[in-house]
């Protein structure tokens, strides 16, 4: 029924007992008030129709005095909570029938109405009734919604308590193995293959762990409408390129066998390259999660009707209608059991699904069932063809100088020693301090062409500490470079305003870092 049939049919008034001139004076008159009135002979009729629905009963003296006390007694004994049906009883002038007065008590919201029967009492009874029939469903609706709320407040927490299980659980698989690595480089040799087998095994894991926090932050990134794209004008088979190198580790680890079609011409879009690669590998990470061991996976790009086509095709587990319905919600996961240890955040097809809503794209998942394999299929805007090609970049390699005077601060003593490590390998001269003030102390004695400032100080933050650095006379052609987990857009704005030259976010990719320092000092953008 119809959200418009349901309304007609609980307003209607329901009666039972008039009969003859008297059942269509009653009727003409409600139709000519704007009421619907339905009258019926029998108490098995009236009982379907007030469970299918409506606003008002009018029932007779004689009618109750007829058989109908069972029924109606059982339909109000079994009303919802929110629920009063209004009745009015047409009663004999001066009867004091104990029928009546029995069902007064039973039904609770009676009015009696005396025969003969003046029109306007009975048509005011009757709109007044009505009125305190539609309050009812006012406070349903209340309830239902209210129900709802609260079984998607239930739904939420649910889903909440299970991310941060999957969250411990993806933070600890990283750090098993490096913990392992850890304790070999401490009792072997630090220079025999071992050591640089266990070197490659804490550099992928340290890689996976800073994938997931930027994932977390992209996700933040979402929830608050601050992400952007820097768009360019880019080729989509060096995008799927990117990818299939970000997730070639994991597809390898489970000896699927990728196959790649690409179209002969080029397809172009005006898009974020790393954005849309990092759309794209999650698609694949997730094939290869949830295709059992030596599986498939296709990747075939087409362009149609004007639209760039990426559809990745698997073999793995599928998925059901339920799970297909919400596979793009925030921590949905297909699949939650013990024995699918990688089923990763939950996170990654939100952010596919936002990356490519931000390009005017268009993202769905398709499987035909359990055990059946799934498809993504991702379309966006296409660039008219064009006959030439861009020229490719051609990549620049910096000499990073050495003998820099560095100052390194950060609360985090093993960060800030560890950092000064790998600085004074490469033949810089490096101080170490902990805190705000000792910065500033520190840069007048220690006089550094580069200071890498944590922001999250307890005594002073590095907001304020740049400020100062910068009110240094010795200090205001300093290279000052935020070294900081905080990385979302408003911190690097407050860094901007702070007086930071660059912003990195930890860990930091120590080629960019290495970058930086082989500059020109302050000039640089931020980053």
């Amino acid at each position: 029924m119809s959200p418009i049939e349901l309304q007609t049919v609980e307003r209607r008034v329901l009666a039972l007992g008039p009969g003859g001139k008297d059942a269509a004076l009653i009727k003409s008159v409600l139709a000519q008030a704007g009421m619907e009135c339905l009258f019926y002979d029998t108490s098995n009729a009236l009982e379907r129709e007030l469970n299918i629905g409506a606003g008002a009963l009018i029932v007779t003296e004689e009618a109750l005095l007829g058989g109908t006390e069972g029924m109606l007694t059982d339909f109000v004994q079994h009303q919802p909570q929110w629920s009063e049906l209004p009745v009015l009883i047409l009663t004999n002038r001066e009867s004091n029938s104990p029928t009546v007065v029995r069902f007064m008590e039973l039904l609770g919201n009676v009015t009696l109405i005396e025969r003969p029967v003046r029109i306007a009492v009975l048509v005011s009874a009757l709109r007044a009734a009505l009125r305190a029939r539609q309050r009812q469903y006012q406070i349903r609706a209340h309830i239902a919604e209210r129900e709802r709320i609260e079984e998607s407040l239930r739904e939420t927490d649910r889903r909440k308590d299970e991310f941060l299980a999957t969250l411990a659980h993806e933070l600890r698989n990283p750090l098993a193995p490096i913990s392992n690595t850890l304790h070999l480089l401490r009792t072997g040799d630090c220079n025999g293959p071992d050591a640089q087998v266990a070197r490659g095994i804490i550099e992928r894991q340290v890689q996976h762990l800073t994938r997931l926090v930027d994932d977390l932050l992209d996700v933040s990134r979402i929830t608050r409408g601050n992400v952007t794209l820097r768009r360019e004008v880019v080729d989509l088979e060096i995008v799927v390129r990117n990818a299939i190198e970000t997730s070639k580790p994991l597809i390898e680890a489970a000896s699927h066998r990728l196959e790649v079609t690409l179209p002969k011409e080029p397809v172009r879009l005006h898009a974020d390259p790393v954005r849309l690669s990092q759309a794209l590998s999650n698609l694949l990470n997730n094939a290869a999660k949830y295709t059992p061991n030596r599986g498939h996976i296709h990747l075939k790009v087409t362009r149609e009707d004007g639209m760039a086509v990426i559809r990745v095709k698997d073999d793995g587990i599928g998925m059901n209608e339920p799970v297909l319905s919400k596979v793009f919600d925030l921590f949905v996961q297909g699949d939650n059991g013990i024995g699918r240890s990688q089923g990763g955040l939950g996170i990654g097809l939100t952010l596919v699904r936002t990356f490519v809503g931000l390009h005017g794209g268009t993202v769905e998942a398709l499987s035909r069932g359990v055990g059946r394999g799934s498809e993504l299929v991702i379309r966006l805007p296409a660039l008219e063809a064009v006959d030439q090609p861009p020229a490719p970049v051609a990549e620049e390699h910096i000499e990073t100088p050495h003998g820099r005077r560095i100052l390194v601060v950060d609360d985090n003593q093993d960060g800030a020693h560890s950092l000064a490590m790998l600085l004074q390998m490469q033949g810089n001269e490096v101080c170490t301090v902990y805190d705000g003030p000792e910065a500033v102390e520190a840069v007048a004695q220690f006089h550094p062409d580069v200071v890498l400032l944590d922001i999250g100080l307890p005594t002073l933050n590095g907001y304020e500490t740049a400020r100062r650095l910068r009110a240094l006379p010795d200090s205001r052609d300093v290279l000052i470079i935020a070294l900081t987990g905080w990385g979302q857009e408003e911190d690097r704005r407050r860094s901007r305003e702070a007086g930071f030259d660059h912003h990195l976010v930890k860990p930091v990719d120590l080629q960019v870092l290495e970058t930086l320092l082989a500059g020109n000092g302050a000039g640089g953008s931020l980053h």
